[in-house]
């Protein structure tokens, strides 16, 4: 693991997939390697009340709910659609899910404009079909394919930014549980074992780009992943992955919590701000999720470790969050300051302490980005 630069949740938590396996006598649908039951408290974490004679850490922060309904899905023969905005942990709890079930979750389509058909059934090497011609070992098998073939979960991110073609070679699967090769002779249909699902995922900001159509809607059980707006909830989130980051960089680091609540509360401010905009031109470009905090965090510590003194100060945190944010110019450099002057500058002078040094730092960064 040490010479991945990001390890996918399998090898992650191999040593807490490999416990949860050993204690788990729940009954497990077709060939999934944990019970429904153990797959929730992989995801959110274990209580006392469960019995175990070990912790297990929570990975992904929301409602229980949503969990506990793309598990129900997955356990049947319906695929699991994860929709909602930028930044809200779709991807991240589609991954859990499909290393709780099968330990493979690396089985993935990136949805894009330029996805073709083959990127969803197969494709063939073309020197092994000039050579020997075209059979089952010189096919391509696409990862949704080899999930069929494997009887476990195939991962499809961006559903919405793929082509309807696209989409329509998706249907067939989903509702027929088989792929036909008509270049074959023989051979030439691939049925999918049971365990066989897809997890899709859709940006909801993406809506009107490539709508799905009802037929495919009808083979997705759809879950909406709400944007965290809970100050708890997200604070939690902010420091799961920030924790990850240092021991990934082996950076010795304290985030201090007042700082955190400046993060978080500047967001708060500007995601109300943007809610009370009256037009795009007042509105941050950015998505203001709970990803970009991370990002502006993982920002300002790593520039703190590797060009400053090693401690995270609320300047660097002000710098951090304005060239992250600042992607128009002039309109996202208008609103942050806008933001600077008319509510970090009175709180800077009712609280003073680290808000004064995040107001002094965005200042900085406004004047050198104009």
């Amino acid at each position: 693991m040490s010479d991945m630069l990001r390890a996918p949740a399998e090898v992650k938590y191999a040593d807490e997939l490999a416990y949860l396996e050993s204690v788990d006598t729940g009954p497990k649908p077709f060939s999934w390697r944990l019970s429904p039951r153990m797959v929730r408290l992989f995801v959110l974490g274990s209580e006392r009340a469960d019995g175990l004679d070990r912790e297990i850490p929570q990975k992904w922060f929301g409602d229980r709910s949503f969990v506990e309904r793309s598990i129900v899905t997955l356990a049947s023969d319906r695929g699991l659609l994860l929709i909602g905005d930028p930044g809200t942990g779709k991807s991240w709890l589609a991954e859990l899910l499909a290393a709780a079930v099968c330990r493979n979750s690396t089985l993935v389509v990136q949805g894009t404009a330029g996805t073709t058909e083959d990127h969803i059934k197969y494709s063939w090497n073309v020197s092994m079909v000039i050579a020997r011609g075209q059979s089952r070992e010189s096919m391509i098998p696409s990862p949704i394919m080899t999930a069929m073939e494997q009887g476990v979960i195939g991962r499809f991110e961006e559903l919405t930014r793929s082509t309807s073609d696209v989409q329509d070679a998706l249907i067939s699967i989903l509702s027929e549980k088989y792929v036909s090769i008509p270049e074959l002779d023989h051979d030439n249909i691939v049925f999918a074992k049971p365990g066989f699902s897809v997890i899709a995922t859709a940006n909801s900001r993406d809506r009107g780009v490539n709508d799905l159509s009802s037929a495919l809607k009808r083979r997705f059980n759809f879950i909406r992943i709400p944007v965290v707006t809970n100050k708890r909830s997200e604070a939690e989130i902010v420091r799961f992955r920030t924790e990850e980051l240092l021991r990934r960089h082996r950076i010795e680091l304290d985030v201090p919590p007042t700082l955190l609540d400046i993060l978080l509360q500047s967001f708060a401010d500007l995601r109300a701000a943007a809610s009370a905009a009256t037009s795009d031109d007042e509105k941050l470009e950015s998505a203001l999720s709970t990803a970009e905090q991370i990002g502006v965090l993982e920002d300002a510590i790593l520039h703190s470790q590797f060009f400053g003194d090693r401690t995270l100060r609320a300047q660097t945190l002000a710098g951090s969050l304005m060239g992250s944010l600042a992607r128009r110019a002039p309109e996202d450099l208008a609103i942050l300051n806008k933001y600077l002057h008319g509510v970090v500058e009175p709180r800077a002078k009712a609280d003073g302490g680290d808000w004064e040094g995040f107001l002094d730092g965005g200042r900085q960064a406004i004047a050198s980005l104009s």
